[in-house]
C-alpha cells in the first residue's frame, strides 16, 4: 500500500492542476446539485419492529385520511389572575381564535376547547389542539405566521397564550461558536506550523471535502428522506477528521523535507507512509460508522452512512489535494525545525536540538510506566462514576428553554391537567377477528383503568368498519420517567391477556411509548453492535501493526474513554453539573441514542490517534530500534501533531454545543470530552505506559498468523527502494 500511495502522492504533486480541477469541478457540482434539489421535508422516524411502529401503521390503514403524521400544535390559553376561561369574554376570544385556525388550507381540523372538554378543573387554562395534513418541516411558512398570529390575536386580548407541538418546528442552527471553533483550529495550525500558508492547508481540504459532503446530503435530502441532523453530524465529522489527516499528512512531509528530500520525493514520502495511516484510520471511522445500520432505526442508519460518506471523501482530499496544493505551496511551507519568521522561532544551522516535550514525556511514561498507568485508568474510572445513573429518553418540548414558546406551553398544560397530559399513550385495539369488538373496546377500557398511574381513560373511538379503535390514556407522571414507562408495559401486559381471551390485538403508540421502544431497542442493539465493530476494527488493526496485544489494548483504553465520556455526559446534561456553562437549560435523562452513537463515532476517531501514533513507534521497532526507545521515537515525531489534531478536533465538537438543537449540542459535547479523554490520558499516558511494560510481547505475532495476513507496509519499508527507481516514477 505503501508504494502504492507514494506513487499517487508523486503523481498528485506532479499534476497539481489537473487535481485541484478535479475537487473543484466536484465541489461546483455538489454545490449546484444542492441549490437545484427540492427543499428536504422533515425525516420520518420510524422504528422497525417495535410495537409503537407498528400500532402507528395500523392506524394509517385502518384510519386512512387522518394524517396520524402530520404536525400537530396546541395553543394554550390561561385566563388573567382572577379570571377563568369559561368567562363569557374569555370564551368569545377562544372561539374567535378557533375560527381564524381553522382557515387555513393545510388544516385537517381544530378542536374546540369547551366541546372537547379541554379546560382544566379550575377553570383557568383550556387549550385547542390543531392537526395538519403535512409534517412540521414541510408546513409552509404562511401556515405558521397564521398560527402565530391567531395566538398574537388573543395575548392581544388579555390571555396568556403559547403555542406547542412540532407545527412550528424549524431547522437548528449551531450558532456563532461552531466558527469559533474553525478559529481555534487555525490558530492551533499556525502554532503548530509556523506558517500561515501551511495551516492554511489542512483547513482549506477540510472545507472542500465537508463543502463536497454536505452539499452532496442536502441535494439527496429529498429524495432519500434525510433529515437536518444528518447535515449537521457530517459536517461535525467530516471538519474534525479532514483537518486532522491533512495536518498529518502535511507534518510528514516537513519532516522529509528536513531530512533533505526534495519536495516532490517528500510529498510522495508523506503520501505513502502517513497516508497508509489515514487510510486506516478513516477505515475505523467509517466501519464505525456504516455499522450503526445494524441497530435498524432508519433515522441513525442514514446519519451514520452520510457522515461515513464525508469521512471517506476527508480521506481521498488528504491523499490527492493535499499533495497538490503542497505543490502550489511550493518553498512557503518550511521543512520541520524551520518556524520561519511568522513566529519568530526559526532554529539556527549550528544549534544542537533540543528534546521536545513529546520526547521528555515519553522518557517520563517509560521510566515510571506503573504509577502512570494507574493515575490514568483510577482518573478516567471516577470519571466514568456518573454512567452508573445514565437514564435514556428522547427530547420532547419539556427538554426545550424555557424561552421558547413550546416550553412554556408544555409547563402551562402541566399546570392545568398534570405532568402526564404531555406524554398521552395512544392504545389501538384492532378487534377485526373478534366477534363483539365493541365489547372487546370496553373490556379494554375497564382494564387499563385498573391500573397504577393511569388519570384519565377516554371512550373508545372505533373506525368506520367499527373492528379498530382507539383509547387514549392519561398517565399521572411526566413522559420520560420510569412510572411512565412502568405503565406502558403495564397495558401490554394486560392487552396479552385480552388477545388470550378474545384474539384482539391490543397496541400502545404515540410520542412517549415510541421514545420507550426506542431506548429498548438502542439497549438490545448496543452489545451486538460492540461486538461487530470493535471486532470488525480489531481484525484490522492486527493487519496494521501485525500485533495480537496491541490492538487489544487500543480497544480496552476506547472503552474506558467512551465509559468516561459518557460519565461527563450524564454529569453535564442529566445532573446538572456545569449546564449553565454549557447552555443546558433543562436537565433530564440523557438521549437514547448518545451510548450507541458514542461508542461508534468515538471508537473509530480514537482508532485515529492509535493509528498515528503508534504506526510511529512500530516503525522505529522494524527499522531496529528497542521497544522503549520506540515509544519515545514515536512520541517525538507523532505527539506534538497529535496533540494539535485533538485540540482541533475537541474544538470543532465543541462548537457544536452552541446548536438550538438539544441532540446535536450533547453530541458535541460528548464527542469532544471522549476525544480529550482518549487522546491525552488513553492514547498519551494509557498508551505508551503499557507498551513499555510490555516491551517486545506487544509486538509478538504467531507465525502461522504473520504468514497469512498481507503485507500492507504502512511503515513504507519498500520505498527505500521505490524512491531511487527512476523507471517506476516514469511509469507515474
Amino acid at each position: 500500500m505503501a508504494t502504492f500511495l507514494y506513487k499517487l502522492g508523486r503523481l498528485s504533486f506532479r499534476r497539481r492542476h489537473f487535481v485541484a480541477l478535479i475537487w473543484v469541478a466536484l465541489l461546483t457540482l455538489a454545490g449546484v446539485g444542492a441549490a437545484s434539489a427540492p427543499a428536504a421535508g422533515n425525516s420520518s422516524f420510524s422504528i422497525p419492529g417495535t410495537e409503537a411502529q407498528k400500532a402507528f401503521d395500523l392506524l394509517e390503514q385502518r384510519f386512512p385520511g387522518t394524517s396520524a403524521d402530520g404536525a400537530t400544535a396546541r395553543v394554550v390559553f390561561k385566563a388573567p389572575s382572577g379570571e377563568k376561561m369559561t368567562d363569557p369574554g374569555n370564551k368569545a376570544t377562544v372561539k374567535e381564535t378557533v375560527k381564524e385556525l381553522s382557515d387555513g388550507s393545510e388544516v385537517v381540523r381544530v378542536t374546540d376547547p369547551y366541546q372537547a372538554k379541554a379546560v382544566s378543573k379550575d377553570g383557568t387554562i383550556a387549550y385547542a389542539q390543531v392537526s395538519y395534513k403535512v409534517s412540521g418541516m414541510e408546513l409552509d411558512d404562511a401556515a405558521k405566521d397564521a398560527l402565530k398570529d391567531s395566538a398574537q390575536d388573543a395575548r392581544e386580548a388579555g390571555l396568556t397564550v403559547e403555542i406547542g407541538g412540532d407545527a412550528l418546528q424549524a431547522v437548528p442552527h449551531t450558532g456563532s461558536s461552531e466558527i469559533i471553533g474553525i478559529a481555534v483550529a487555525a490558530v492551533v495550525l499556525v502554532i503548530t506550523f509556523g506558517s500561515l500558508v501551511a495551516a492554511g492547508l489542512p483547513l482549506l481540504t477540510a472545507l472542500i471535502g465537508v463543502g463536497i459532503g454536505v452539499s452532496a446530503i442536502t441535494g439527496l435530502a429529498s429524495a432519500l428522506d434525510l433529515g437536518s441532523t444528518t447535515s449537521t453530524l457530517a459536517m461535525m465529522i467530516g471538519l474534525a477528521v479532514g483537518i486532522d489527516y491533512a495536518l498529518f499528512i502535511v507534518s510528514r512531509y516537513r519532516a522529509e523535507l528536513a531530512e533533505g528530500r526534495e519536495r516532490e520525493e517528500a510529498a510522495g514520502r508523506a503520501v505513502g507512509t502517513a497516508g497508509s495511516a489515514v487510510v486506516f484510520a478513516g477505515l475505523t471511522v467509517v466501519i464505525a460508522l456504516v455499522g450503526l445500520s445494524v441497530v435498524n432505526i432508519p433515522m441513525l442508519t442514514k446519519m451514520g452512512i452520510a457522515a461515513a460518506g464525508t469521512v471517506a471523501i476527508a480521506v481521498l482530499i488528504a491523499l490527492t489535494m493535499v499533495p497538490a496544493l503542497l505543490g502550489y505551496a511550493g518553498r512557503k511551507v518550511k521543512p520541520m525545525g524551520e518556524k520561519g519568521k511568522l513566529l519568530g522561532r526559526a532554529k539556527k544551522k549550528d544549534q544542537p536540538a533540543k528534546p521536545n516535550l513529546g520526547t521528555r514525556w515519553a522518557s517520563f511514561v517509560v521510566r515510571r510506566p506503573v504509577a502512570v498507568l494507574l493515575l490514568g485508568v483510577i482518573g478516567l474510572g471516577a470519571a466514568a462514576v456518573p454512567a452508573t445513573s445514565l437514564e435514556l429518553g428522547l427530547p420532547d418540548d419539556g427538554s426545550q428553554p424555557t424561552s421558547t414558546t413550546q416550553r412554556r406551553a408544555y409547563d402551562l398544560l402541566s399546570e392545568g391537567f398534570g405532568p402526564g397530559f404531555n406524554g398521552p399513550l395512544m392504545v389501538v385495539v384492532d378487534a377485526k377477528g373478534s366477534d363483539d369488538p365493541k365489547a372487546v373496546f370496553a373490556e379494554t377500557g375497564d382494564e387499563i383503568k385498573g391500573l397504577k398511574d393511569v388519570v384519565t381513560v377516554t371512550p373508545a373511538q372505533p373506525n368506520k368498519a367499527g373492528d379498530t379503535a382507539t383509547i387514549t390514556v392519561i398517565p399521572g407522571s411526566k413522559p420520560s420517567s420510569v412510572t411512565t414507562e412502568n405503565l406502558v408495559h403495564g397495558i401490554r401486559d394486560a392487552g396479552a391477556g385480552i388477545k388470550a381471551d378474545t384474539g384482539a390485538n391490543v397496541l400502545v403508540t404515540g410520542s412517549t411509548a415510541m421514545n420507550i421502544d426506542v431506548s429498548e431497542k438502542l439497549n438490545d442493539a448496543l452489545v451486538p453492535y460492540l461486538v461487530l465493530v470493535v471486532g470488525l476494527a480489531f481484525l484490522l488493526l492486527i493487519v496494521v501493526f501485525r500485533s495480537i496485544l496491541v490492538p487489544l489494548k487500543a480497544a480496552l483504553g476506547f472503552l474506558l474513554s467512551v465509559m468516561a465520556a459518557l460519565g461527563a455526559v450524564v454529569a453535564v446534561f442529566q445532573w446538572g453539573w456545569l449546564s449553565g456553562l454549557m447552555g443546558v437549560e433543562q436537565t433530564g435523562p440523557v438521549m437514547s441514542m448518545m451510548p450507541i452513537f458514542m461508542v461508534g463515532v468515538v471508537f473509530g476517531l480514537a482508532m485515529d490517534y492509535e493509528v498515528f501514533l503508534v504506526t510511529r513507534m512500530r516503525e522505529a521497532y522494524v527499522h531496529g530500534e528497542k521497544p522503549a526507545q520506540a515509544v519515545v521515537t514515536g512520541f517525538r515525531h507523532g505527539a506534538r501533531v497529535v496533540t494539535a489534531a485533538a485540540v482541533i478536533m475537541m474544538a470543532v465538537f465543541a462548537g457544536f454545543i452552541g446548536s438550538s438543537e438539544s441532540m446535536v449540542k450533547m453530541i458535541g459535547f460528548g464527542l469532544a470530552i471522549a476525544v480529550f479523554f482518549d487522546a491525552f490520558v488513553v492514547r498519551m499516558a494509557i498508551v505508551p505506559a503499557v507498551l513499555a511494560l510490555l516491551g517486545r510481547k506487544a509486538w509478538w505475532l504467531p507465525k502461522w498468523l504473520d504468514r497469512a495476513l498481507p503485507n500492507v507496509d504502512v511503515e513504507g519499508e519498500g520505498l527505500r527502494t521505490a524512491s531511487d527507481d527512476d523507471r517506476e516514477l516514469a511509469r507515474v
